[in-house]
């Protein structure tokens, strides 16, 4: 795989952006009174640590060590100060439990906004994203890039001012307890924050690596499980393994590296810490020795040293969680900021009714700059019309369909639903009046009658058996013991190519389309499935405005408009016994497509004879 492919995923930019904190940040406005309850127990939890600290401090100072004290009045101190102690180390608890309740819910409700509105924007771009951006890569912002966020909102951000807001209040508790023991503690810092700097140097490079090697991974898999029928038909199986097994180790190896540099730095850390307790214990005790320290004290500032050092680490790990979050919401927000091309109108217009009548003047449309696959076409189909569009394959046929349906914006020209221009119509409205029946059938998991009514409580199972019975589907329907409530797998895969097709066809009539199109909605079934849908459609389609794509010229042999395309242009225009006479470009495909018909009908029963 090239790495054009996955470079998208390996940019990691800035482990803090300000910009895009912001609009991260924008996220916890509807859940302010909860941000601030977490940050107050946050607080209340740090406050409640440095008591720890103190009463552990008076009680070796005040109960055990007091000599003037007997030894019933020492045992009823040391009591107290335990009772004390237990008191704060349950409200701790109950503090810290509401905390990471409280911050884990926050941050599962952000989530859940997040994805909604992903996934509303990705139902509203233009299918020519799509075409430019793989399916797993999209997976990949809805999945992986939110569940980094997760980690931020859940103990990141709220986190974080709670390890700023600690780390104040050691430091403020050790300079009260004893400034110069303090200023000792702090001289190793500078070699804490050396050390600091070059882990997060070496894992900002480690990370981009696992970030690359997960996409390629993902990439691949996506690819490769998708078209496991390929893989298996040319028995790549053992060559596919041994990439896949390249990838993976690779991978493996950077995880490795990460693991590498994470054994390495936090052994350090305490290392340094270490010697900043040794620091302390040298210099404490002969303070001690000079009456200017009291023994608990130092037990005191002990803990104090120790505690200084959490947040530290904590902070260093909130830096990875930081860069990974910046890299995954730069990603999420240019999929958020990516505009459709295909822009409703900006005034909705009265719906009136619709007669059916299409008009298409001097359109020309390209994918790209100027490199036309439409060239001034021109055209008119009238209610209830028969029109079939043919020519042969890039003439431009499925590219008309895409623009009717405004899945593009076409660059010149207009088409025009009843003397109103497409453009000028509400999407959900334009599309409401067509159905559309493609080659390539797309079935969703669950049962038959969800693919045929697509989740639209207004089409009751009567009307879903309907409309498979009009089609011919009934006949199958007897061999599946829960009728219309039949599982279809994933893609259709208990499903014959027919009865796939078959099934598209029910489904846009379920929805009684003013105009129904059909692209190429007969050249993957069989010559019996195709007689059901023949029949269907003489039925079906009288009174009803309809277009149909076709490459077998026989099923469009009744059609009241022929319209051929060929190189883009609309070269001829009639009806087939007219376009016939003609002796041009239409009488050439039907000549070389009736040839190939009585080869391929020679074949077969020349097979049937041996």
């Amino acid at each position: 795989m090239a790495a054009g492919s996955f470079h998208e995923e390996e940019a990691l930019g800035k482990a803090y952006d300000a910009r895009l904190m912001k609009r991260l940040l924008a996220y916890l406005r509807p859940h302010r009174p909860i941000v601030t309850l977490a940050i107050l127990l946050l607080l209340v939890g740090s406050v409640l640590q440095i008591s720890f600290v103190k009463l552990t401090q008076l009680a070796i100072d005040d109960a055990i060590k007091n000599v003037q004290l007997s030894a019933e009045g020492r045992v009823d101190r040391l009591g107290l100060y335990a009772l004390a102690f237990l008191g704060a180390v349950l409200l701790a608890f109950a503090t810290r439990y509401a905390q990471t309740f409280i911050t884990i819910w926050l941050g599962q409700k952000v989530l859940h906004d997040i994805r909604t509105q992903v996934i509303r924007h990705i139902q509203r771009l233009h299918v020519s994203y799509f075409d430019r951006n793989p399916v797993g890569r999209l997976l990949t912002r809805v999945t992986s890039d939110v569940n980094v966020l997760n980690e931020l909102f859940s103990s990141g951000v709220v986190t974080i001012i709670g390890d700023v807001f600690s780390l104040a209040l050691i430091i403020g508790a050790m300079l009260y307890f004893n400034w110069q023991l303090a200023l000792i503690t702090f001289a190793v810092v500078p070699l804490l924050a050396a050390v600091s700097f070059i882990f997060r140097l070496k894992v900002r490079n480690v990370y981009r690596e696992v970030r690359g090697r997960v996409a390629r991974l993902n990439a691949f898999l996506q690819e490769h499980i998708t078209g496991i029928r390929v893989v298996q038909l040319f028995t790549r199986e053992k060559q596919t393994f041994e990439q896949f097994d390249a990838i993976n180790t690779d991978l493996r190896a950077a995880h490795f590296r990460s693991i590498y540099y994470y054994a390495v730095y936090f052994p350090v850390v305490e290392v340094i810490g270490t010697l900043a307790v040794a620091l302390v214990l040298y210099f404490g005790g002969m303070r001690i020795q000079g009456g200017l320290l009291t023994f608990g004290q130092l037990v005191a500032f002990i803990t104090l040293t120790e505690m200084f050092y959490r947040p530290i680490r904590d902070l260093s790990e909130k830096y990875n969680v930081l860069q990974a979050s910046m890299a995954s919401s730069e990603r999420i927000f240019g999929l958020l900021d990516t505009q459709p091309a295909v822009e409703p109108p900006a005034e909705r217009k009265e719906d009136g009714p619709f007669r059916g009548r299409i008009s298409v003047e001097g359109l020309w449309f390209a994918y790209h700059d100027e490199d036309w696959v439409l060239r001034d076409v021109s055209f008119e189909v009238e209610p209830g019309q028969k029109v079939a569009i043919v020519g042969a394959t890039g003439a431009g046929k499925s590219s008309l369909i895409s623009l009717l349906y405004r899945f593009y914006d076409y660059q010149k020209g207009s088409i025009k639903f009843d003397g109103t221009d497409i453009r000028e119509l509400p999407l959900a409205r334009l599309r409401g009046h067509l159905g559309l029946v493609l080659q390539d059938v797309f079935l969703f998991s669950g049962d038959l009658a969800g693919n045929v009514r697509l989740r639209d409580t207004g089409i009751s199972d009567e009307q879903v058996r309907r409309a498979l019975d009009r089609v011919g589907f009934t006949r199958f329907l007897d061999r599946f013991p829960d009728g219309i409530h039949t599982e279809v797998r994933e893609r259709g895969a208990t499903l014959s190519t027919g009865q796939k097709q078959l099934l598209s066809f029910a489904r846009a009539l379920a929805f009684d389309p003013d105009v129904l199109i059909l692209d190429e909605a007969t050249s993957s079934v069989d010559t019996e499935t195709e007689q059901l849908i023949q029949k269907a459609l003489d039925e079906l389609l009288r009174g009803r405005t309809s277009i149909v794509i076709a490459h077998r010229l026989s099923t469009i042999e009744k059609a009241d408009k022929i319209i051929v395309l060929h190189h883009g242009r609309l070269r001829e225009s009639g009806r087939h016994h007219e376009l016939l006479a003609r002796k041009g470009i239409y009488h050439k495909l039907y000549l070389m497509q009736y040839k190939n018909e009585t080869v391929a009908t020679s074949l077969e029963t020349g097979a049937a004879g041996r």
